[in-house]
């Protein structure tokens, strides 16, 4: 064995947006790093078969509705109709497999060994490599084992199975979701979180008649009600039929269909469907490369306990992205992965969680960071708030989008911002203003005072900070 044992510096499990960023700034800081990845592609589920595909089912979506009726602009067109193959093919091809490959590009260019095969943990320094889908040969003694001075934990999460809703041929995850052969006549959504409210209206708007499934009393449940009730109703419009408070009970496959049982109160109902998503949540991936076989800790969740450096309870072990506590976001990734290259590398560097900034790519967008105001006023904090619309905005107008608004939270005495949500044409681009102004404590007046170009969609950002600051102009 001692033939087959190599030995580097830093060793990082997953290339998923934490991990390839992790590799990269840990590189840019004169480490020599590799990183591990069992599938064909790096990427992590974000790039290949999450947030990144989804987004281009969403545009090829709002293309085809364009296309079918632009009467509102004077513009006549005939039927159009969607070749869902070619659309697959263009979100593969030219979105997934351009990301990837530049990902592959930058590991490349910045000298991180990346290799292809499951790591599995011997110990707190020390793991073994197995080509994917050959770890039973481990207890023989094979792979390639490495010794590691650091180590980052990136492995991410994976959909959550619910009892009676096996995947198979009819029953998908969002993965298979988003890869779908064709445009589902019936298609029931299980779970009306982020990625089952996207992905409802993308095809929605595909052409599909999408039932969704919410357990709770509400889609969406992590934003505003205020803001949902928005984007709830253009789901209604698209004719997506929103059923709360259901709890799914069982599905029974068919070689072209599936049954899905749920129930409202105790009532039972069955949907049949082409296909059932079910997006119900993610679970950490720290059950299934030998964690247990180190020092780390987990809390009840599986998540692993990190420090604000990412550290876990060994000192030279860091973790990243969803397999700890926070929100599964991967720009929070993107972020605490730049924090623990920082800190192998001696840097005083700390993950701090108040600007990071929540996105659903509905329709409209929903976007919002920092503080509620509800979340202001649980905290014991006096605020004031301030709301701007986007129908009185000109560049809203002119775009026929001018639904939505928004909000700003500031602390009363101050006027320092604590939060701001927007609901709204391009709200997943404003935000970033937004998370700007809260990591740098700025308030209203700094706002207010900051010249925004005209006629822009930032514009009512400016206005709400007017409002704030009591001189409000177009309302």
């Amino acid at each position: 064995m001692a033939e087959n044992v190599i030995e580097k510096d830093t060793v990082i499990i997953g290339s998923g947006p934490g991990g390839y960023v992790a590799a990269i700034r840990a590189s840019e800081l004169g480490q020599d790093v590799a990183i591990i990845e069992k599938s064909d592609t790096v990427g992590g589920v974000c790039l290949n078969v999450g947030c990144v595909p989804s987004k281009a089912l969403i545009t090829a979506g709002h293309r085809l509705q364009q296309a079918k009726d632009s009467s509102t602009y004077g513009i006549s067109t005939s039927d159009a109709v969607i070749d869902f193959t070619k659309t697959q093919a263009w979100k593969d091809e030219k979105v997934v497999a351009r990301m990837t490959n530049g990902v592959q590009m930058l590991l490349k260019k910045h000298h991180v060994e990346l290799i292809n095969g499951e790591a599995y943990l011997d110990s707190d320094t020390q793991l073994r490599i197995m080509p994917s889908g050959e770890r039973q040969f481990m207890d023989n003694g094979g792979g390639q084992t490495i010794k590691f001075k650091n180590l980052i934990l990136a492995t991410g999460s994976r959909p959550i199975e619910i009892r009676g809703f096996k995947f198979q041929d009819r029953v998908i995850d969002s993965t298979g979701g988003l890869n779908l052969k064709e445009v589902p006549k019936e298609f029931v959504i299980i779970g009306g979180g982020y990625v089952g409210t996207e992905l409802a209206g993308a095809y929605a708007d595909l052409g599909s008649h999408v039932t969704i499934l919410e357990g709770s009393p509400n889609i969406i449940p992590n934003f505003e009600k205020d803001m949902v009730s928005i984007v709830k109703k253009n789901l209604e419009k698209k004719g997506v039929t929103i059923i709360t408070n259901a709890m799914a009970k069982s599905s029974e496959q068919k070689a072209d269909s599936v049954d899905v049982t749920y129930e409202v109160d105790g009532k039972p109902s069955t949907i049949t469907a082409d296909y059932c998503m079910v997006t119900v949540g993610r679970r950490p991936n720290t059950d299934n490369f030998g964690l247990e076989m180190t020092n780390v800790k987990t809390n009840d969740r599986g998540l692993v306990e990190v420090d604000e450096q990412g550290k876990t309870s060994v000192d030279h072990i860091y973790a990243i992205g969803d397999i700890t506590p926070g929100p599964a976001l991967a720009h929070k990734a993107f972020f605490e992965a730049k924090t623990v290259a920082g800190a192998i590398s001696g840097k005083n560097t700390a993950n701090d969680y108040i600007g990071v900034p929540a996105v659903c790519f509905t329709d409209p967008e929903l976007a919002s960071v920092g503080l509620t105001e509800k979340d202001a006023k649980d905290k014991g904090i006096e605020v004031k708030t301030a709301k701007f619309p986007f129908a009185g905005n000109a560049r809203a107008v002119s775009l026929d989008a001018a639904e939505g608004f928004v909000k700003l939270i500031a602390q009363k005495d101050t006027g320092t911002l604590l939060g701001g949500q927007i609901v709204g044409p391009g709200a997943s681009d404003l935000i970033s203003e937004l998370s700007v102004a809260i990591n740098c404590q700025l308030n209203a007046e700094d706002i207010a005072l900051t010249i925004h170009p005209h006629p822009t969609l930032g514009e009512p950002i400016q206005e709400a900070a007017d409002i704030l600051i009591g001189y409000p102009t177009h309302i």
